[in-house]
């Protein structure tokens, strides 16, 4: 399945239907009087959040979306039936911007939420509503209204809790594979992952938390360069960030401080989020010429966060990293109302 996280699609709710003129015609009703009833009211279009989708894929080819119109009213005072409401599933984490003015519409996080994005037009009034002392066989109805058109941008932004950032083959997707049963595609050169890939990871007390393998960053992604610029968003909704660096790398500062200013570059408050370093590859490094000990010392005093020393392959050092996780993410929880008694 291709992932894919922007679509830019129309749409357009039902026009209302048509009053008509209508008169009442009776054998022994010699004055009958207008009758015509009123048209429906057209469809409206509603978003809904599916937590079983997880791509914008079905917006690639279809672009155009048109609920349906209200029926013309009918004689004796019938109102004609409303038309079809449309309802348009999208995944969790759907921003719906404008996409003449870039007015933000909606988010829709949770499973289920509903949102109208266009109203279908009102019914026309039939002539049964002219009636008058003055007018008393009015010979003229209203049409109905059309429904509200609009040019819509569609955002994806994965729902995760940790995202899992760094440069092109630092080991996200080994990291990733290691600590859940996501499976993304690995090899040992860069850029490898070009989607991004959620994975859950059990904690110990078998609640499940989201992760989430952001595709590399590299220098400028903040202003369109490489894959990072297309996938930074989402990161926007991750509580914490775990930054990994390769420890094999021959200037780990270097490495480490180039996705520090993208994150910065990047705004949203990315650069302000908890974050956690993990220095990666150790059973790759030559213990005589790299002192893991101090390298991590010297991250801990650029960035103030916590680092830890693991290899993805081996599943070294990964429990304590994840305890550190866990305790920032119960942290961050908002605590439970207390009611007090008197």
């Amino acid at each position: 399945m291709q992932f894919i996280d922007q679509a830019k699609i129309e749409v357009e709710a039902g026009k209302g239907g048509d009053g008509i003129v209508a008169f009442r015609r009776e054998k022994y009703v010699p004055t009958g009087g207008p009758s015509g009833g009123n048209g429906g009211r057209g469809g409206s279009i509603f978003f809904v959040a599916d937590e079983n989708l997880q791509t914008l894929l079905d917006f690639r080819y279809n672009h155009r979306f048109q609920a349906e119109k209200g029926t013309r009213g009918g004689p004796n005072n019938c109102t004609g039936p409303g038309g079809k409401d449309l309802i348009i599933e999208v995944p969790c984490g759907t921003t719906i911007y404008d996409a003449e003015t870039g007015e933000l519409l909606g988010d829709l996080i949770e499973s289920k939420q509903t949102l109208r994005i266009a109203q279908g037009g009102k019914g026309g009034l039939g002539n049964q509503h002219f009636l008058s002392n003055r007018n008393r066989a009015p010979e003229y109805a209203l049409p109905g209204l059309p429904g509200e058109i609009k040019q819509l941008r569609l955002e994806l932004k994965l729902l995760a809790e940790v995202g899992i950032i760094g440069l092109p083959n630092a080991g996200k997707s080994t990291l990733i594979s290691s600590l859940s049963a996501a499976r993304p595609k690995i090899a040992d050169y860069p850029f490898t992952t070009l989607i991004p890939n959620l994975g859950v990871v059990r904690k110990p007390t078998g609640d499940g938390t989201v992760f989430a393998d952001i595709p590399g960053l590299i220098e400028g992604a903040a202003h369109g360069a490489g894959l990072g610029h297309d996938f930074l968003r989402h990161i926007e909704r991750t509580r914490v960030l775990l930054h990994l660096i390769d420890a094999t790398s021959d200037d780990v500062v270097r490495d480490y401080n180039t996705i520090k200013q993208e994150l910065q570059a990047y705004g949203q408050g990315l650069a302000e989020r908890p974050q956690i370093l993990a220095l990666n590859k150790i059973d790759a490094v030559d213990r005589e010429t790299v002192d893991l000990e101090a390298l991590a010392t010297q991250l801990n005093h650029l960035s103030y966060a916590p680092v830890f020393v693991i290899s993805a392959v081996t599943r070294t050092g990964l429990e304590p990293m994840l305890q550190e996780i866990w305790g920032i993410l119960d942290q961050m929880k908002v605590p439970e109302e207390v009611e007090v008694f008197s």
